[in-house]
């Protein structure tokens, strides 16, 4: 069974930010060279998390305006 391992770093500029990552998913596995199987995607970091979802801005704007409210930036 063939595997693969990648990890990607990112460099974000405010305290809470969401960043597109599919391009950077889709070049890692097509560099792999794995063709079928599965696919793990981790946050490494307490303070990150993976959301996988359309990149619509109105579920952003309305995940921006919940974590607000639960954790107001301050």
């Amino acid at each position: 069974m063939k595997s693969h391992t990648e990890h990607l770093w990112f460099n974000t500029k405010r305290k809470r930010e969401f960043v597109n990552i599919t391009s950077d998913v889709r070049r890692v596995l097509q560099e792999s060279g794995v063709r079928e199987g599965l696919i793990l995607v981790s946050a490494m970091h307490i303070t990150a998390g993976v959301w996988v979802n359309d990149d619509e801005p109105g579920i952003v704007e309305d995940i921006h305006a919940m974590l607000e409210r639960l954790a107001p930036e301050g």
